[in-house]
């Protein structure tokens, strides 16, 4: 089974790919964050701001391109998704940037790097299939490994909330608790997103 495209037909896939990149350089910034002190946070996050601007403004584009464009390389319904599901993960990246900033979180538990860790695995692995949609045969791998990172991060959430309830206040759980779980909703959307990849694998098979 190949898709092959006409070249006119691969705008809609470069405009995925771009967004793809965009949760990685945001994913990036997200580790600057978590890495520097409180007064670093305001210029870190206006960075993140940028990265999920310039994501809406590619999620628009596409839906213009789909709109204007007789001949998709995939169905509009799966391109759609895709692009929904890619601007949403960066939509909660910027979230829990934001949330650090104004709950001034100079440090975050390990458990939030590990998490952020396989937010980078699980966007870079996305942003090579996004490159990649033109051949669906290559792109089975790539969906069964972001399931699998996604549920790591679920068994991080789960051992970091632990962690939180035996070792926090109630109003620094609560704080903390936030970022934690708009870190593992960004896994979910990755997961997402593979699974969105897989059911197109099915159907075009």
């Amino acid at each position: 089974m190949k898709l092959r495209l006409f070249p006119q037909e691969s705008a809609g896939l470069n405009l995925l790919a771009q967004l793809a990149r965009q949760i990685v350089f945001a994913s990036a910034t997200m580790a600057e964050i978590l890495g520097a002190p409180a007064t670093e946070h305001n210029r870190l996050v206006e960075d993140m701001h940028n990265h999920e601007a310039k994501s809406a403004e590619l999620h628009f584009a596409l839906l213009t391109h789909m709109r204007s464009s007789f001949v998709n390389p995939l169905p509009r319904e799966d391109m759609y998704a895709l692009s929904q599901s890619l601007n949403e993960a960066i939509e909660r990246l910027d979230a829990a940037a934001e949330l650090v900033a104004l709950y001034s979180l100079d440090r975050l538990p390990k458990r939030a790097a590990d998490q952020l860790e396989i937010i980078s695995r699980q966007a870079e692995l996305t942003a090579e299939a996004m490159r990649r949609l033109n051949n669906l045969d290559d792109l089975e791998d790539y969906w069964i490994e972001v399931l699998r990172l996604a549920k790591r991060a679920e068994r991080t959430h789960r051992i970091w909330v632990a962690d939180m309830l035996k070792d926090m206040k109630s109003a620094q759980y609560a704080r903390h608790r936030d970022v934690a779980n708009q870190l593992v909703d960004v896994t979910k959307d990755m997961r997402r997103i593979a699974t969105q990849v897989g059911s197109i694998i099915v159907k075009e098979s």
